[in-house]
C-alpha cells in the first residue's frame, strides 16, 4: 500500500474526516481520495483473505 493511501485511510477512519477535508489535506480533488481509499481497502481485504 503507497504512502498516499496510507495517509487517506488514516485521516478517514483514525481521524473520522470526510473525503473534502482529506482531499484538502492530501493536495488532490475528492474523486482521488474515493480511488485511494478503495484501493486501499482491496488491499487490506486480499491480505487478510491471505491469513
Amino acid at each position: 500500500m503507497g504512502r498516499r493511501q496510507r495517509a487517506a485511510v488514516f485521516l478517514r477512519f483514525y481521524l473520522d474526516l470526510p473525503e473534502a477535508a482529506i482531499a484538502e489535506a492530501l493536495g488532490c480533488r475528492p474523486g482521488t481520495v474515493k480511488s485511494l481509499l478503495h484501493r486501499a481497502l482491496a488491499t487490506l481485504r486480499e491480505h487478510l483473505d491471505e491469513h
